[in-house]
């Protein structure tokens, strides 16, 4: 199963309305950023147990560690949870920006 099959079969499985706000949000996300690089993580670690919720990723950012490593990390990320959906959005340089711009809502 390739990653975008991975995705869809994520997103239906979901109980409705979870189902439907996920698809809409994907849906959002890929037409701001259509050509972003996908990522599906099954929440799962090298022995098979789960160990995080599932989760949807687009696009990356790199990051340079000052002991050497570089690691790629997702932009915005999507998972469901017991109770909702998870938008995790990663690498703004200016960490004040969300809440300045839409803590109010």
């Amino acid at each position: 199963m390739n990653v975008q099959e991975q995705i869809e079969a994520y997103i239906t499985s979901q109980p409705e309305p979870k189902r439907s706000d996920m698809q809409a949000l994907h849906r959002i996300i890929l037409g701001i950023m259509p050509a972003c690089k996908l990522w599906y993580l099954d929440g799962k670690n090298s022995e098979n147990k789960t160990v995080s919720n599932p989760n949807i990723g687009y696009g990356f950012y790199t990051i340079n560690y000052a002991d050497g490593p570089t690691r790629s990390f997702i932009k915005i990320g999507l998972s469901a949870n017991k109770t909702g959906i998870s938008v995790y959005i990663l690498g703004i340089k200016d960490k004040t920006y969300l809440a300045q711009a839409y803590g109010k809502n």
